[in-house]
């Protein structure tokens, strides 16, 4: 602020973006990371750059927040919703194979709570029928796939850099890719497309990240792994304390498989019975125990009109049984404590 360099309209973007987007480009070991404003922008950006338009389908679940749907609307493109995976919320591979047509031109896994999607099975039908994979790993950054980050898999992947977000710019995001050519594309698309002046060269729009947001995602990005140690101690005293009453409470916990590691962004539950009273207990106990995402997207009023009356049968009843609990790095012991005991004296009464 005392430089005066609040943001920057170079293509390259202003000294503390390019600074950011090293460091983050170390820690997901890619080649290229192009930081926007918003993880809708890297959505919107990654989708142009790919040359989606216009006549295209995308596949992508409508369990995820809108902003999925919403990138590729704005290109002009078609979303096709696929139903999930009960077990971590995310894309069915087999639903994904199953609704491809000759329009399909990308597919869009979402790492939803910080799972991890089935990447292995993804690729292999991207592979198949020549068609891009575009992550979204807005809410995974710090979670990883067999040794990889997501958002370092697919074609390209997507973050963001919100509030609540595991790292945060206030507002912000990021595209991570290993083609140079899809990186130049995206330096361009989020300054209007220019390079020189205002020489636009390819369809763009302003999605920079100011040099202000930049330096707090700077610093916040020297602090992620203290911050993904003391996620990971929460999820973890959580989920033996409600592991003890599992099976007593018809109540669901979230299960980091072999070779999966999770950020822990949220710790999403499912419960079957009388969820929204059990929300409602725990919120009037000071707790923000919150549901992502009821409605799914293709249930919104928007996107029923333009969904053909789908039915994605998981999806659905995720959305009705699905409850995340904090597990933030700010949370102490007590409080963790302090959760667990009013999550089983809600669902007792």
């Amino acid at each position: 602020m005392e430089e005066g360099n609040l943001t920057s309209p170079a293509m390259d973007g202003g000294k503390r973006v390019r600074e950011f987007e090293e460091l983050l480009k170390g820690y997901l070991k890619v080649k290229n990371v192009v930081a926007v404003n918003s993880g809708t922008s890297a959505l919107h950006a990654g989708l142009l750059a790919a040359g989606i338009g216009h006549g295209d389908e995308v596949l992508l679940p409508s369990f995820t927040f809108v902003a999925t749907a919403n990138a590729v609307m704005a290109t002009g493109a078609r979303p096709v919703f696929v139903d999930i995976l009960p077990t971590d919320y995310t894309a069915d591979p087999i639903d994904i194979e199953r609704k491809i047509t000759d329009k399909t031109k990308a597919i869009i896994p979402v790492h939803l709570y910080g799972h991890p999607a089935s990447m292995n099975q993804i690729l292999e039908i991207r592979e198949k029928h020549s068609l891009l994979v575009i992550e979204d790993a807005c809410q995974s950054l710090g979670s990883s796939y067999f040794g990889r980050q997501t958002g370092s898999i697919g074609n390209m992947g997507c973050f963001s850099l919100y509030a609540s977000k595991v790292l945060t710019a206030g507002e912000g995001g990021a595209i991570s890719t290993d083609d140079d050519d899809l990186a130049n594309n995206l330096r361009m698309i989020r300054n209007h497309g220019m390079v020189e002046g205002y020489d636009t060269r390819v369809l763009g729009l302003n999605m920079r990240l100011p040099e202000i947001s930049a330096a707090i995602a700077k610093v916040q990005m020297q602090k992620l792994p203290r911050i993904l140690e003391l996620r990971r101690k929460n999820a973890k005293l959580l989920h033996q304390l409600l592991g003890a009453v599992n099976q007593r409470l018809s109540l669901k916990l979230p299960i980091e498989p072999n070779g999966l590691s999770y950020n822990w962004y949220l710790y999403t539950v499912t419960i079957y019975n009388k969820r929204d009273e059990i929300k409602k207990q725990l919120n009037n106990a000071g707790i923000g125990a919150t549901i992502y995402y009821d409605p799914p997207v293709h249930m919104t009023p928007y996107y029923s009109t333009i969904s053909d009356g789908i039915k994605l049968e998981n999806t659905e009843m995720a959305s009705k049984d699905v409850l995340s609990l904090p597990v933030h790095q700010s949370l102490t012991e007590v409080e963790i404590r302090f959760i667990a005991n009013k999550v089983v004296e809600a669902m007792d009464n």
